[in-house]
């Protein structure tokens, strides 16, 4: 893929992103591996303004001089690419996927295309959960075995061979936790008539 393309699809699933409201103004990130290198949003970028100068190229195994310009969540993405065969990531904030991760240890989806695509969504606890060696751990060795996880309290990762598949993963994830939560309020609607 060249880059130009490969910069506008990033673009792209960035700013569905921050229309879908999967994330807040400056919140998540993607990115894509390139052999042994990676893109991944520029620390800082607001998703929903997103531009081809708001990524930064880094390396998979090494850190270079773009390392610190990239994301905070850099680390979880090495580990995911280190422990998968991934092509692209899409980390987002999705609010009812968050919301359910309190209290559960996965995500079971009730719907039929949730239930299908994506199957039960393990949600790891972790004692830091944004851009620390212990959720980068936790993320990867879930992701080895799953398309999509959950942080407790923080968001989801999902892999992809394109970035528009690890999308839809995420975007069938919030849409399968939407469902949960309105069929369990609906539920207690019901018991209290």
């Amino acid at each position: 893929m060249k880059k130009d393309s490969l910069f506008q699809m990033c673009c792209d699933v960035g700013q569905d992103l921050y229309r879908a409201n999967m994330i807040s103004s400056h919140g998540g990130n993607i990115s894509v591996r390139a052999g042994e290198r990676l893109i991944i949003k520029r620390r800082g970028t607001m998703m929903g303004h997103f531009e081809p100068q708001h990524l930064v190229e880094t390396g998979i195994f090494e850190d270079d001089a773009n390392t610190p310009l990239a994301s905070s969540e850099l680390i979880v993405h090495r580990a995911i690419y280190r422990a998968t065969p991934a092509q692209a990531v899409v980390h987002a904030h999705p609010r009812t996927t968050v919301a359910l991760s309190f209290s559960r240890s996965e995500i079971v989806p009730i719907d039929s295309e949730g239930a299908a695509i994506l199957g039960p969504v393990p949600v790891v606890a972790v004692d830091v959960p944004s851009g620390s060696p212990e959720v980068a751990q936790a993320v990867a060795e879930a992701l080895a075995t799953h398309p999509i996880v959950v942080v407790r309290s923080h968001g989801s990762f999902a892999t992809g061979e394109t970035l528009e598949q690890a999308f839809q993963r995420t975007s069938i994830l919030e849409e399968s936790s939407e469902i949960i939560w309105k069929t369990e309020l609906l539920k207690k609607g019901e018991e209290t008539l």
